[in-house]
């Protein structure tokens, strides 16, 4: 896995491939634009259903209490949000940010369905957060970091809009731990993927560069370091499905 590139120098990752900064944002919206009305059929499809149980575990480890206020960045269909709607309770206040317009537009979708309405769908970049400072008790980010220009920023930005106390979520795809495992993952992921994206989504390159971004993106020791240097602390890491994907959780005491 390779370690983030700087984009203050000019170039980042897409994928595999170094583009330069002001081009990724593009690209990756061009992704899930293309990805959107398909995303849940292919998670379903891509985790055999295990991301439920990955998110749940993230829901669970967020602890969202009744009147918090929390916000759910790159929320993408709304599964993280709609739950935590249900903890905060009516005295609370939950809002789904995400920059792509047609993911936020299948979350309006997935929300109402469900009977959820009075959730804001707010369309944002993580880079640069459209909140006052310490406007959230909790803030979770699932499986979009990866697609981040600048990461730092990212997490500079959600850490700031943290109120005191307040607690940070990253749900991301990582390093698995086991050699083994992890040339099996290799397998289905520049193989499988980009194939099921063909035959579900008619699209197989945007498939393959989520397995190429998901490589390419900070292990689990290097996302705990990026945490701590923007401002986070007692960041702790819970390995799922031998580390193939990891929450990280820290805290902005001040």
């Amino acid at each position: 896995m390779s370690q983030p590139s700087d984009p203050r120098k000019g170039y980042t990752h897409f994928g595999f491939e170094e583009v330069p900064v002001g081009d990724k944002q593009k690209r990756v919206g061009s992704v899930f634009s293309s990805v959107a009305s398909k995303y849940d059929v292919m998670n379903d499809l891509m985790s055999m259903g295990v991301h439920r149980i990955w998110k749940r575990f993230a829901i669970d480890l967020a602890g969202v209490r009744a009147g918090e206020r929390v916000l759910d960045v790159a929320g993408g269909t709304g599964d993280l949000a709609r739950e935590f709607r249900k903890a905060a309770g009516p005295k609370g206040f939950v809002a789904l940010a995400d920059i792509n317009a047609e993911m936020l537009g299948q979350g309006r979708e997935r929300l109402a369905d469900k009977g959820v309405v009075d959730v804001p769908l707010i369309q944002a970049n993580a880079e640069k957060l459209p909140f006052a400072e310490g406007s959230f008790d909790c803030i979770t980010i699932g499986f979009g970091l990866r697609n981040v220009t600048d990461k730092d920023a990212a997490l500079a930005s959600m850490t700031k809009a943290l109120k005191p106390g307040g607690r940070l979520l990253v749900l991301e795809f990582s390093k698995p731990l086991n050699a083994g495992l992890s040339k099996v993952y290799d397998q289905y992921s520049f193989k499988l993927l980009p194939l099921m994206g063909r035959l579900v989504a008619n699209d197989a390159d945007s498939y393959r560069y989520l397995a190429e971004s998901i490589r390419m993106h900070p292990d689990q020791a290097t996302l705990k370091g990026m945490m701590e240097n923007a401002g986070l602390s007692r960041v702790q890491v819970y390995n799922l499905t031998g580390g193939i994907v990891a929450v990280h959780r820290g805290y902005n005491l001040g």
